[in-house]
């Protein structure tokens, strides 16, 4: 069960992420796959420095971000800080 500050950090601040079980869920859409490669290599490049990693599925015009802590077996606030940093970068996800 997510902890409930962050739960309410999610709602109030990361427009267009959900919740799913202890991952946080980002979905984009774009016109073709090289734009989503793209947009995978921003989001990869941030989480490289936040030296924290997510789980991303590219396929055809969309990206699907994927944010837990693996070794907490939860969410934590490192992941709801690299939403944000996501969000901010690709704008936010459009689910």
């Amino acid at each position: 069960m997510v902890d409930e500050a962050l739960g309410r950090r999610v709602s109030e601040e990361l427009s267009g992420w959900v919740l799913d079980g202890e991952e946080l869920v980002g979905l984009w859409r774009f016109p073709d796959f090289g734009a989503a490669l793209a947009a995978a290599v921003r989001a990869g490049a941030l989480a490289e420095r936040a030296d924290h990693h997510p789980d991303m599925h590219i396929g055809w015009g969309r990206l699907e971000v994927r944010l837990t802590t693996h070794s907490a077996k939860a969410l934590t606030v490192r992941d709801v800080e690299l939403a944000g940093k996501v969000g901010k970068a690709l704008g936010p996800p459009q689910g």
